[in-house]
């Protein structure tokens, strides 16, 4: 093995999943993939520095996933009147609010329609929409400014009101008690945009308070107070800064601060890096650590993410208690539609079940709304998950607690989340 192909041997994950993590076309990216590798191989005499390999084929290979994106972007036009009612439909006001968004586009120009595409609903950086339409970004900027004020002065509805700017309520002491009613109505799809695990939608403005509560005390153990905090950049690919602050409910001194960046694409919510501080050093953890950072972070195919469209698959299927679910990986999938009734409020939701997803031995409830915002998560441990650290089944720890079983196991009810939504 000669020196090149070692030091490629070492890289080569990192670099295929840099590559993957920018395209949804598998094909595609084996194409990439195959000219970063043939560049490299040419140009690996040129390289002086050895020990700089993985920055200088990191760079190759984004500068081949820009020739790719500008190669694709010669073939769009004005493709804003060729969105289907379900591309207009993503966000969470209902279709009523879709239809007025249809009228009000339809009455801009051209150039303004083709530059909120691609800026919004592409989510594309201003430099790469410069380098699209072949013009400088200044002129995009302009572009853009006018097209969101043409757009403004239509839309027949106040936007200066951001969502981020509601009131974080104050979360209780204890669970409010609740009941879990199964309908007899077919689950609904829903688009799901919340961080998977924290609750957060990864959008600017957004933020958001949640608490943990133990079962069977139903007594508050943590609070996360959330927000997102700016745009953010992890190896050439743009997302937000989110922002938690962690505190015992019981003890507000015992705080722990965390930051993340995240990604909300049309399809996927997925993270891009965590801050660990390690002692007095700052570590920041990408997508690329591998191993350090996808069994605590990561989901899905090269941390594709989770999926936002959600709708019955049938890899999970449920009767009562008793669910099984077909034998791959990344099981996340509706399993019944379900009304819950929690402080006096009844909401119509669908049941996301999550199967070892991100921790062998646990199982999730997701109880959603047709808004896609969470009303209320319950986890669930296998009866023998840690057992080394815990000494006893969870069976035996937490005899009255709920159960299901998965797949012929016993999963035991451990702990629930609600978040201000509901209050």
């Amino acid at each position: 093995m000669d020196e090149f192909e070692r030091l490629l041997e070492a890289e080569r994950v990192s670099v295929e999943r840099f590559v993957r993590f920018r395209m949804s076309s598998k094909a595609d990216a084996d194409d990439v993939l195959q000219e970063i590798f043939f560049t490299a191989y040419q140009k690996f005499p040129q390289l002086k520095n050895k020990d700089s390999f993985k920055a200088w084929i990191i760079s190759i290979a984004r500068n081949k996933c820009n020739d790719y994106f500008r190669k694709k972007a010669t073939q769009y036009e004005i493709p804003i009147d060729e969105l289907t009612e379900k591309e207009l439909s993503d966000g969470r006001h209902g279709v009523s609010v879709v239809n007025t968004v249809r009228e009000t586009l339809s009455l801009l120009g051209d150039k303004d329609k083709q530059i909120l595409y691609l800026y919004f609903w592409k989510e594309m950086p201003q430099s790469e929409i410069a380098k699209q339409l072949n013009i400088p970004i200044g002129t995009v900027k302009s572009r853009l400014h006018t097209a969101k004020q043409n757009f403004k002065n239509k839309y027949p509805y106040r936007t200066d009101i951001s969502k981020g700017e509601l009131y974080m309520k104050k979360l209780p002491e204890f669970i409010p008690e609740y009941k879990i009613e199964a309908s007899t109505e077919a689950p609904f799809a829903v688009k799901w945009e919340e961080l998977m695990g924290w609750f957060l939608v990864p959008k600017l403005g957004e933020k958001l308070s949640w608490g943990m509560y133990d079962i069977p005390s139903r007594k508050c153990s943590h609070i996360y107070d959330m927000q997102v905090s700016g745009k953010a950049k992890v190896h050439g690919i743009e997302g937000v800064e989110l922002t938690a602050r962690e505190a015992s409910y019981s003890d507000k001194n015992d705080v722990i601060n965390r930051t993340f960046v995240a990604q909300l694409t049309d399809t996927h919510c997925r993270y891009l890096a965590t801050l660990r501080n390690d002692g007095d050093v700052r570590n920041y953890i990408t997508f690329l650590d591998g191993d350090e950072f996808l069994p605590n972070w990561g989901f899905g195919e090269d941390n594709c993410g989770n999926e936002t469209n959600l709708a019955v698959k049938g890899d999970i299927k449920r009767n009562g208690t008793t669910v099984t679910s077909a034998n791959k990986d990344f099981l996340l999938d509706i399993v019944g539609r379900y009304t819950v009734t929690i402080s006096g409020k009844s909401y119509d939701t669908v049941c996301v079940m999550d199967i070892e997803t991100y921790d062998c031995g646990v199982v999730s409830e997701q109880f959603l709304d047709k808004n896609g915002k969470t009303i209320l998560w319950r986890r669930f441990n296998r009866d023998d998950w840690a057992i080394d650290r815990y000494k006893k089944l969870w069976s035996e720890q937490l005899p009255e607690n709920d159960r299901l079983t998965v797949n012929g196991m016993t999963y035991v009810h451990w702990y629930d989340c609600i978040t201000d939504y509901i209050l």
